[in-house]
């Protein structure tokens, strides 16, 4: 198992110990979430977590838990979710995000919206000063409308590009059948909350990246002396 591998590994481990009998869950997307999911899933196997229901935020999430036997409840059918579990592209000092590197954002935004705690749960690599300045804001656009979007985040001074897929002619197509616009501001993203806003008022979006204000924790994996070790920062007031 190599080192980031290691990393993601531990604190998967150390979110599903912030879980209890008869929550609803969260079930975050991504590499590290997946690694929870199958945590989740022994726990649950074993005994030691019961009546857990899961509410997931992509597809790869559902067919995950679908496989691993964790009962599922539509996000329609949930008035509050007790915690949700998910990974981070970028996290700033004041724990603000950037998620939509797997295009699921969108249902993401939905489930931590909804919950009563989110734990963002990352390697060391993920955590940055300012966000934007390297990974791109990733921008669900309908499909007729990707190039007008393009051309009002062009005047934000922002430059952004068509997500492409792999091992697949054409673009990225979302869970909801619309695209991706990846973003990188001049500078990267200083006022994240002001940011979200312009961008979801622009025709033809339906959500971003950005998530503001939502997170309640952070765990964050990194490889210290040769073995990983799982700790909680604090929020930078």
């Amino acid at each position: 198992m190599d080192s980031q591998t290691q990393m993601k590994q531990i604190v998967a481990d150390a979110a599903i110990r912030e879980v209890e009998s008869g929550m609803i869950l969260g079930l975050g997307s991504g590499s590290t979430a997946a690694l929870m999911i199958k945590r989740l899933a022994d726990e649950i196997r074993l005994g030691k977590l019961q009546n857990i229901s899961g509410v997931a935020t992509s597809f790869q999430s559902e067919v995950l838990a679908l496989e691993l036997d964790i009962p599922l409840i539509d996000l329609a059918s949930v008035s509050q979710i007790d915690l949700a579990i998910d990974g981070a592209d970028e996290v700033d000092p004041v724990f603000q995000l950037i998620k939509g590197g797997g295009a699921c954002h969108v249902r993401e935004k939905l489930v931590a919206s909804k919950a009563d705690q989110l734990l963002i749960v990352v390697d060391e690599t993920k955590l940055v000063q300012n966000l934007n300045q390297s990974f791109p804001l990733p921008v669900e656009v309908l499909p007729n409308a990707w190039k007008q979007v393009q051309e009002v985040i062009s005047e934000m001074n922002g430059s952004s590009s068509l997500r492409m897929a792999t091992k697949k002619a054409g673009p990225v197509v979302t869970d909801q059948g619309n695209l991706i616009l990846d973003v990188l501001f001049d500078g990267g993203i200083k006022n994240p909350k002001d940011v979200e806003m312009t961008i979801n008022n622009i025709p033809g979006v339906l959500e971003n990246g950005l998530f503001v204000d939502l997170t309640d924790k952070v765990l964050v994996g990194k490889i210290e002396k040769n073995t990983p070790v799982v700790y909680s920062p604090s929020r930078v007031s």
